[in-house]
């Protein structure tokens, strides 16, 4: 992965099925797999606390795994959305599926949301942190689209 914030440099198990990652841009996160694990059957091996404590970073920092086993591997950017998520943040999927469950593309949404298209891309990518007023005025533009409807 060539996205700094996508490629993680260092990843320690903690209790309670927390992961401390650090991505390459500097940020460091915690995310909770508990609810993650919970929703996905196959990864219920990460229960056992012997298992979850041998989490290695992937390949070229893409991902985390356990066991060298492909169906233990979860991706960095997913685990960077989710960690900015339980923190209270807002993550570059928030845009992705606001933009695909209206079928807006880039210049549409941004004429929407009242950004530069360029800005918005970012937001998209992942390159810049979502402000908390472009995940609101999302949420204020579809009841917008409700009403009119």
């Amino acid at each position: 992965m060539s996205n700094k914030q996508f490629t993680i440099t260092a990843v320690k198990a903690l209790p309670e099925a927390l992961l401390s990652l650090t991505f390459a841009d500097g940020l460091t996160l915690r995310v909770d797999l508990k609810p993650i694990v919970r929703k996905h059957p196959s990864l219920r091996a990460l229960n056992d606390p012997a298992t979850f404590r041998r989490v290695k970073l992937g390949e070229w920092g893409g991902s985390v795994r356990w066991a060298n086993n492909d169906a233990l591997e979860l991706a960095a950017d997913n685990l960077r959305a989710r960690a900015i998520e339980q923190n209270g943040g807002y993550s570059h999927e928030l845009i992705i599926a606001w933009m695909s469950r209206h079928k807006l593309t880039l210049d549409a949404a941004a004429q929407a949301l009242g950004l530069s298209r360029r800005m918005l891309a970012y937001y998209r990518a992942g390159h810049k942190p979502v402000p908390r007023t472009v995940a609101l005025a999302c949420l204020g533009w579809e009841v917008e689209q409700r009403k009119a409807a």
